[in-house]
């Protein structure tokens, strides 16, 4: 009788329980559907979005500066007439590479270290990831007056080349560091592993499998500090001066220059040469563009070896 009555009593309470209601499938598949077709069709507006000012921002470059392309603008020497960006175009490579010679080993071996040799989680790591990071996020014209207060004043340099290449330097240091470091831990460990298991040092490892593999990463973050350096204005106002002149002679690292960016700025601010600073614009948009086709062309290259 007891067992009955509790085999009773457990039965009812079993039936007693709610159940459970579940979702409808076909609601739920419509509103997914509904979501993702809202969210292709904002990735693609955000990409015709950008595209569209992309393509007007070079178009409208390429439309007023065209017709100002005069031969004057590619004499050997700048005078007050033909504004000349020939020593400008030239100081653009110096200051570029001048500055780039600077920055890159020292970020690369900055970032090998915090990546291949600092002990990971460590607080020096930290706190130079977060130095860097807020290195990036300064004014350019910061950056110029320090170099203007240290590298011109306290040591001397003059408004010359070598205080913009150095002040430029500073600027895009945290950037390839940054971007170094982040293409050297997207590289496999098993890549290392299997290099320490064939009884590969440490630094042979480092060169040999490391960087190769995160040499196309490394290449972005130069040609990124490439275009930073190359439409740089307010830094090398306050460092490197604007002396339309190639510098020469022993002490040519000491002479005042311009870059195109800052020629094209005094071209249209002065407001008497305009046009010609349409077509100074122009030159700048080919060599940027040239610069990253033929960096991307280096990383293939690479990537094949």
């Amino acid at each position: 009788m007891t067992e009955n009555a509790a085999a009773g009593t457990s039965s009812a309470m079993t039936r007693a329980k709610p159940l459970m209601v579940l979702p409808k499938n076909g609601r739920n598949r419509t509103a997914a559907r509904v979501k993702a077709a809202i969210l292709r069709w904002l990735v693609r507006l955000a990409a015709f979005a950008t595209t569209a000012v992309l393509v007007l921002l070079i178009g409208y470059i390429l439309v007023k500066g065209i017709p100002n392309l005069k031969p004057s603008l590619f004499a050997w020497e700048y005078t007050s007439d033909n504004v000349s960006l020939v020593p400008a175009l030239i100081n653009t490579v110096l200051m570029t590479a001048l500055s780039l010679l600077i920055a890159t080993p020292l970020g690369v071996f900055a970032a090998i270290y915090l990546v291949e040799y600092a002990p990971r989680g460590s607080k020096l790591v930290k706190l130079v990831r977060l130095t860097t990071e807020t290195l990036q996020g300064i004014p350019s014209i910061v950056y110029g007056l320090f170099g203007m207060l240290f590298f011109v004043n306290k040591l001397g340099w003059r408004l010359s080349l070598l205080s913009g290449a150095f002040t430029l330097a500073i600027m895009v240091l945290p950037l390839i560091m940054r971007t170094t470091e982040e293409a050297l831990l997207a590289v496999p460990d098993s890549y290392r592993e299997g290099s320490f298991g064939l009884g590969a040092g440490k630094l042979r490892t480092v060169f040999s499998i490391v960087l190769p593999s995160a040499m196309p990463g490394i290449l972005s973050g130069v040609i990124l500090a490439t275009g930073r350096i190359v439409g740089e204005t307010a830094a090398l106002l306050y460092t490197a001066g604007s002396v339309a002149a190639v510098p020469a002679g022993k002490d040519f690292l000491f002479d005042s220059t311009r870059t195109l960016a800052v020629h094209m700025y005094l071209l249209s601010s002065e407001g008497l040469h305009v046009p010609e600073a349409y077509g100074t614009a122009v030159v700048l948009l080919v060599l940027v563009l040239g610069i990253n086709a033929l960096s991307s062309f280096a990383a293939k290259k690479l990537m094949k070896k």
